[in-house]
């Protein structure tokens, strides 16, 4: 591979240590971290002086799957379709890497599944305590310094040394698997499109993925069985509260505020009537977020009687926001004709 060694970053302005998280990541939201797939586009569209809440609108397409709410990422499709940005899996047949500079090198991002044990923004958690994958966007990569940049959950941060061997396994034994992390890179576009071009665009796909949402209420489905999961949750080791609490009520909640946000800009975007649709998707978050306190008290003691009961304020607010929604569409449909 031919690399132009000379860049070493994709944004070259930005530094860890004074780097500003958007909006949407303040610690005054209900769920300031989503998951590790949004929360780096959130703070990618930002540096690219772009709206993150304008592809919010698939959020309203999120389902009950039985033992899990839908993990919601942004569908690369809606990310071309309203900025031309185009995400592509990246082979990976050299060193990891080697592929990353080659990419920067290009002015492409990269998106690399990473072991969360060498990263230092997860201190408190897995930071050197637990194995686990999660996705990084490397914005600075330095090879010889054994340094790394890159967007994960709430901003920009920075590694290196014995964290950098360990994140790209440099210091693995010599018949160990060979590190062949998923990974894609991300091609930016010669010019953006221009505010009214993303708004337009935007509710579009909200109306699209309108069409596209559960035909029955997911989080009263959710309900029906909540308390019999919690109870096999409260038999096993007290870790795994954790694991099912993130893939149910904090999906849940923090699709639904990012929902609201999207509906805010649209509303701030001249797109009337949405107030009320708005309020709808904040109730579901909060209600989550309350919900995720009782269960852990739940949990410690022994107690589900009163969990799926707590639900139901956020399953009649799923219930007003679709119909205040289908609502707005019919009449923008009229108004259109």
């Amino acid at each position: 591979m031919t690399t132009n060694t000379e860049r070493e970053a994709v944004f070259p302005a930005l530094d860890p240590a004074a780097y500003p998280r958007h909006a949407l990541h303040s610690m005054e939201r209900d769920w300031p971290e989503t998951n590790c797939y949004l929360d780096i586009w959130i703070e990618v569209l930002a540096t690219l002086g772009l709206p993150p809440q304008a592809c919010l609108g698939f959020a309203v397409t999120q389902d009950f799957e039985g033992d899990q709410f839908t993990f919601f990422k942004t569908p690369l499709e809606d990310l071309e379709s309203l900025f031309g940005i185009r995400v592509t899996e990246l082979a990976i047949y050299d060193l990891v890497e080697r592929h990353v500079t080659e990419q920067i090198a290009r002015g492409r991002l990269t998106l690399v599944e990473m072991d969360s044990y060498y990263l230092p923004d997860t201190q408190g958690t897995a930071y050197h305590k637990e194995h686990g994958k999660t996705t990084v966007a490397i914005n600075r990569l330095d090879i010889g310094n054994r340094t790394m940049d890159y967007f994960h959950n709430l901003g920009l941060h920075r590694l290196e040394g014995e964290d950098f061997d360990g994140i790209f396994q440099r210091k693995a034994e010599p018949d160990a698997a060979p590190f062949l992390p998923y990974t894609e890179f991300v091609k930016f576009p010669a010019e953006f499109p221009d505010q009214r071009q993303v708004v337009s665009g935007a509710r579009e796909l909200l109306r699209r993925h309108l069409e596209r949402r559960p035909q029955a209420n997911p989080i009263a489905a959710f309900g029906e069985v909540f308390a019999g999961q919690v109870a096999s949750v409260s038999a096993r080791p007290f870790g795994f509260f954790h694991l099912y609490a993130f893939n149910t009520l904090r999906q849940l909640g923090a699709n639904f505020e990012l929902f609201s946000s999207h509906l805010e800009w649209l509303a701030g975007n001249a797109h009337e009537g949405l107030d009320a649709a708005i309020e709808d998707a904040r109730q579901i978050s909060a209600t989550a977020k309350i919900v995720q306190f009782q269960l852990a008290r739940s949990v410690m003691r022994k107690k589900f009687d009163k969990l799926a009961p707590a639900l139901q304020p956020a399953a009649e607010a799923w219930d007003r926001l679709i119909e205040r929604l289908e609502r707005a569409s019919r009449q923008t449909k009229i108004r259109a004709a």
